[in-house]
């Protein structure tokens, strides 16, 4: 007999035996998981495990410990996958938030299959037995659409490209501003834009209002928000409502909340993997850097956003930085030169009821000649001259004025 067939009294008495500390607090799926780590499974039944990774449910499912009834029938389940730092996981079935749905999946199936944070899982679940909380994964049937015996592309192992896709056409009519943006620095998929933003700069209607036209392009958005007031949620949800929405709420710990959102950066890189254009904003890096410890770790969530050679898609990533306390300067420091565009936008700008309240002169974007034509470029380095020789709300205001005067950014710079 196997640890999952024992009662929940026999699994305390092995882990009293092991010394285990607070064992009666944790779940019996994890107290299951720390029973086998110690060795106190039964042998037999961890091999059978691993040896017969594609055994069928019924051969899985076991009678209930009292009552003598056959088990309920498996569902196949598909969802995302959390892995916790014990090893073991959960398939989060409702996007990348916590549910009382979330079917747990076995350290020994996440080593077996190779699984990785933010991959898609497939697979049947039984019902949870007694004394456990959640369903539990039976067997992997498909890992992002593949066979799990299926050789899988690492998203690091992909060869990173220079962008040279717009996001928006130049001719497109859009929001003013991610009009804005794309006349000071041209948006493509696989670009990492960093928003350097003071307080109540309008940042958040700046990245919802690219969310909104990116959604449009067919490209998956993917919102990241750290430390989240509760109202914050369902607002983007109602801007944003094709968007994969993650939030690391206020009440939660600083390492959960990293652990959050290295999840959703996962799963961005799994889609970019199978091919498509995943976008992912981020608001805001200051925040994730307080859960790392270190500004510097934030350059390794930030860097991942690239345009992919072969079949590969890409990954953008759109995050801002606060400009409002040492944090946000530590960060600034450590991605220098990381970003394809930086945009910074002003609260004294803001306050006078400019929109957008971006700073042009401070605007500034890399490998901008890949992306516009020869007549766009000069057009557009015409314009920012102009631009560069008012003050700030001038510049601000000229510009908001030329684009509410126009359909498009290509019949702005045609004026010219």
């Amino acid at each position: 007999m196997g640890l999952r067939d024992e009662h929940l009294a026999v699994l305390h008495a092995r882990a009293r035996e092991l010394d285990l500390p607070r064992y009666r607090m944790l779940p019996r799926d994890e107290l299951i998981e720390l029973l086998e780590e110690r060795g106190a499974g039964s042998e037999d039944v961890v091999a059978k495990e691993v040896a017969a990774p594609a055994a069928t449910a019924e051969t899985e499912a076991l009678p209930e410990e009292a009552g003598g009834g056959a088990e309920a029938a498996s569902e196949v389940v598909t969802g995302v996958l959390d892995r916790m730092p014990q090893g073991y996981g959960f398939l989060r079935l409702g996007g990348l938030e916590e549910s009382e749905g979330d079917v747990y999946v076995s350290a020994s199936q996440i080593r077996r299959c190779e699984l990785r944070p933010g991959d898609e899982v497939s697979g049947p679940a039984r019902p949870p037995r007694r004394g456990e909380r959640h369903r539990a994964l039976i067997r992997v049937e498909s890992v992002n659409g593949q066979s799990p015996e299926e050789e899988r592309t690492h998203f690091e192992d992909l060869t990173p490209a220079p962008p040279t896709r717009r996001l928006l056409a130049a001719d497109a009519a859009g929001d003013p501003l991610v009009r804005a943006v794309d006349l000071l620095g041209p948006l493509a998929f696989g670009q990492r834009v960093l928003i350097v933003a003071q307080p109540r700069s309008g940042r958040t209607t700046l990245l919802r209002a690219l969310g909104g036209e990116i959604s449009r392009t067919g490209a998956q958005v993917c919102v990241v928000l750290g430390d989240a007031r509760p109202e914050e949620v369902p607002q983007w949800r109602r801007a944003l409502p094709d968007a994969e929405i993650f939030a690391a709420t206020a009440d939660q710990e600083l390492r959960d909340q990293v652990r959050e959102a290295e999840l959703a950066m996962g799963h961005a890189k799994r889609l970019a993997e199978s091919g498509q254009d995943v976008v992912v904003l981020i608001d805001s890096l200051s925040r994730l850097a307080l859960g790392y410890r270190d500004p510097g770790r934030v350059k390794r969530v930030f860097g991942a956003g690239r345009e992919l050679d072969g079949e590969g898609g890409s990954l953008t990533v759109i995050a801002t930085v606060l400009d409002s306390d040492d944090r946000g300067a530590e960060v600034r420091a450590a991605l220098e030169t990381t970003e394809n565009l930086l945009l910074r936008l002003d609260a004294g700008l803001a306050a006078k009821g400019v929109v957008p309240a971006l700073v042009a002169a401070d605007c500034r974007a890399s490998g901008e000649d890949a992306l516009r034509d020869p007549e766009e470029l000069e057009k557009v380095r015409r314009l920012r001259a102009e631009l560069a020789e008012m003050d700030p709300e001038q510049a601000a205001r000229s510009l908001a004025d030329r684009i509410a005067a126009t359909a498009s950014n290509a019949e702005l710079l045609a004026r010219l």
